[in-house]
């Protein structure tokens, strides 16, 4: 059995790191957007395309965050680099913070226009990306202990 060697998290408050505390926050709100995009297209109620707007500005928001938090990680300490998930990690969350951005100002724009169909298109594989990155990130925690507490 392989053994893990802990890496401490160079971004953290009080030891605890930071990026896995903001990244909750951006997938639900991403997963949210798609969720209320998709009541905007069986409903054609304006409430769902606001509902959506919101949630991509909040979870860029937070993207951005967890982004730089988690960038602090990558590029502090070599051992995060070596990880073999690491770089597809950050690629692919480069990619989901891309497409949510561009998704964000799609949804500045009138309400039908906003989500259909390139809004909707665009949290559909925002969301599509997520469980992978995700299961990136965890395999960084759990298989090679990235930021879990020595």
């Amino acid at each position: 059995m392989q053994e893990v060697v802990r890496v401490r998290s160079t971004a953290q408050i009080a030891g605890h790191p930071i990026h896995p505390m903001l990244v909750p926050i951006p997938i639900a709100c991403f997963i949210g957007a798609l969720l209320t995009d998709i009541a905007y297209v069986v409903t054609a109620e304006m409430m769902w395309a606001n509902f959506s707007a919101w949630l991509l500005l909040v979870g860029v928001i937070f993207g951005v965050l967890a982004a730089i938090a988690g960038l602090t990680d990558f590029l502090g300490n070599h051992l995060v680099r070596a990880q073999t998930p690491a770089w597809p990690h950050l690629i692919g969350n480069a990619v989901v913070l891309i497409l949510a951005i561009f998704n964000a100002l799609i949804h500045t724009r009138d309400a039908w226009t906003s989500v259909w169909p390139l809004g909707l298109i665009l949290s559909v594989l925002t969301v599509l990306i997520l469980p992978v990155t995700g299961w990136l990130g965890w395999a960084m925690v759990y298989r090679h202990g990235v930021g879990v507490a020595q």
